[in-house]
């Protein structure tokens, strides 16, 4: 039995439904040592701006129970540098994969700016908003826990571009429906979700935080049961693509999340413990559908039983 696992993401089809997480897997080069980056569904690149970033300062990771903390505060060269070593080499290297990148920036039109700099480059599939990153003091999750700034950014970059816009939505907020029902308003393509759970973890013998800006973003299996309610939440309200992300280390968490109502999945701690997760992720989704008679993948989005 053969299994179809294309899918297709608003307007971009995919190969199969499994990509990175941005900021779980640079833009590849890293790992392409271990994974075959031209079998992954997509490469969402780690976060780029308008102008280089240098990121907080140490200690900036911190290991927790079922997870990690991490307050790198999304460092990078600018979208220049991007341009000139990442993509460039991924445009030899990973030519058959969709790249999408993802945008930072501290205003609606330092988002904007970015995209009318990447607008130009033809290695680009797709944009992926980060407007939910608690890691940085201003823009990031600033935007993503507010309907009018989601809507300013997500307006702003719509105008910039005809390509797929990808909003990644933020958990740390009231009611993320919410949210996600804007973005889809002002245009969104596909929203993914969830990004990291703000969190913060203590050195009991020195009663110091083991993160310099003493909060973090949690992520790991510790924040997959709360991932999966809100990607299932979400996919109950949009018509629009979700791609859930959250605590995925196996094939059979990415088949719950598309079970939830996810169209593609991304892994992304779980790159920092096996870089070669993502391999196993798309082989292990190919013998559960062979051994369960599921011939297209896409039968399984949405797919949860509910009885109330």
């Amino acid at each position: 039995m053969t299994v179809d696992l294309t899918v297709n993401l608003g307007s971009l089809p995919l190969k199969n439904p499994v990509m990175t997480a941005s900021g779980t897997f640079a833009s590849g080069r890293e790992f392409s040592d271990f994974v075959d980056l031209t079998r992954l569904g997509a490469i969402v690149t780690k976060g780029v701006s308008m102008t280089p970033w240098p990121g907080n300062a140490s200690p900036r990771i911190a290991e927790t129970a079922s997870g990690m903390l991490n307050s790198i505060g999304l460092q990078n060269p600018g979208v220049e540098a991007f341009i000139e070593g990442d993509l460039a080499w991924l445009s030899t290297n990973a030519s058959s994969t969709p790249v999408i990148v993802n945008v930072s920036g501290h205003s609606a039109a330092d988002y904007a700016r970015v995209i009318e700099r990447l607008e130009t480059q033809d290695s680009v599939a797709a944009y992926e908003l980060n407007i939910s990153c608690p890691n940085v003091d201003t823009g990031g999750m600033a935007f993503g826990t507010s309907s009018t700034a989601a809507a300013e950014v997500v307006r702003e970059c719509r105008s910039a571009t005809n390509r797929p816009l990808i909003i990644k939505l933020s958990p740390n907020v009231t009611d993320i429906v919410e949210i996600a029902r804007t973005v889809e308003a002002e245009g969104a393509d596909a929203v993914s979700l969830i990004n990291t759970l703000l969190g913060m973890a203590i050195d009991a013998n020195t009663r110091r935080p083991m993160l310099s800006r003493v909060v973090g973003g949690l992520s790991g299996p510790a924040i997959k049961p709360v991932a999966l309610r809100m990607v299932w939440q979400v996919a109950c309200a949009l018509d629009i693509p979700i791609i859930g992300m959250g605590g995925i280390m196996t094939a059979e968490d990415a088949i719950e999340f598309l079970i939830a109502g996810a169209t593609c999945v991304a892994v992304g701690t779980g790159n920092f413990i096996d870089p070669t997760t993502t391999m196993k992720v798309i082989d292990g989704i190919d013998e559960w559908c062979r051994s369960h008679g599921v011939e297209q993948v896409t039968d399984l989005v949405g797919s949860l039983e509910v009885s109330w």
